[in-house]
């Protein structure tokens, strides 16, 4: 299950291998870092796909599962039946970067007649009036609003109704403070050293486990703790993954010390199961690094 909840919200959130546009992967969730919005695809919106990735989101959440991280706050206010005339729209919301520079323009005291030109093509192409010195602000703020929201309102409706088809619909819109849950921010979701660390339960002497002696589970566990130390956020992704099964801290992390050849893990306890025969931390760092990218899944 936790393989699978992983895969899933993979897809979702780094797109799926369906050449929808000749790029060889298709994207449902495009834009910066904590300004993504869907994607404005007709392929995308016609087959439906956003009211699955709903329920793929629904199912995730009411197992405790990884999330989608960093959607547009906009988004996620109009998802939740906010005004779309009261969402807070930013220029970094807009995908894409041509409207974008034609919007920016807006933001100039004076433009060309050339510059006016574009930005009345599309103003017009979007049922509003073409730019004056008078409507500059209130158009900006018009064009902005729809590029981000307008162009999205059927994807938010179909991402609505996954979530209602999956029952947790109810609890979202009746506890508000439960939506960042859902949809958390991408900085909140990086991985430190510390976090890691905090969690993990080291081997001790009268365990159960085979026989070690004292200076060897000393010197896999220092080696272990190095690697965290070392680690970036995504390497430390990349282990947690293969330790447990999914991006998600459990309260417990348990380490072992094994006789075997590479890195395992029992993903269902928790346990990651590190090879006793390491001599130099250079040939544990690499049979680890290995081991996570082989499968990113300690049992597979």
């Amino acid at each position: 299950m936790r393989y699978f909840m992983t895969t899933i919200i993979s897809k979702l959130q780094f797109g799926f291998s369906l050449d929808l546009g000749g790029m060889g992967r298709t994207l449902l969730f495009e834009g910066e870092p904590d300004h993504l919005v869907p994607a404005a695809s007709e392929a995308l919106i016609e087959s439906n796909l956003f009211r699955v990735a709903g329920r793929m989101l629904g199912h995730t959440f009411l197992h405790d599962g990884p999330h989608v991280t960093g959607l547009s706050p906009a988004v996620i206010h109009v998802l939740f039946n906010g005004d779309p005339e009261m969402a807070t729209v930013v220029t970094e919301e807009c995908p894409d970067l041509h409207i974008r520079s034609i919007i920016e323009l807006l933001e100039h005291e004076d433009l060309t007649p050339e510059q006016k030109d574009t930005v009345s093509d599309l103003s017009m192409s979007w049922d509003l009036p073409a730019v004056t010195k008078t409507n500059r602000r209130w158009l900006h703020n018009k064009l902005l609003l729809h590029a981000v929201v307008g162009r999205t309102m059927r994807q938010i409706k179909q991402l609505r109704k996954g979530l209602k088809d999956v029952m947790v619909w109810p609890l979202l819109t009746s506890r508000p403070d439960v939506v960042p849950l859902l949809f958390p921010k991408m900085a909140e979701m990086q991985f430190t050293p510390q976090m890691l660390l905090e969690k993990i339960t080291w081997p001790v002497e009268d365990s159960d486990d085979e026989d070690f002696d004292l200076d060897t589970t000393c010197r896999i566990t220092g080696f272990l703790r190095m690697f965290i130390e070392t680690a970036s956020s995504g390497t430390l992704a990349q282990l947690l993954t293969f330790w447990v099964g999914w991006e998600m801290l459990p309260p417990e992390l348990r380490v072992e010390i094994s006789g075997g050849t590479l890195p395992t893990s029992s993903t269902c306890f928790e346990t990651l199961k590190l090879p006793a025969h390491f001599k130099l931390y250079m040939d544990f760092e690499k049979a680890l690094v290995a081991a996570i990218k082989s499968t990113g899944f300690g049992l597979v």
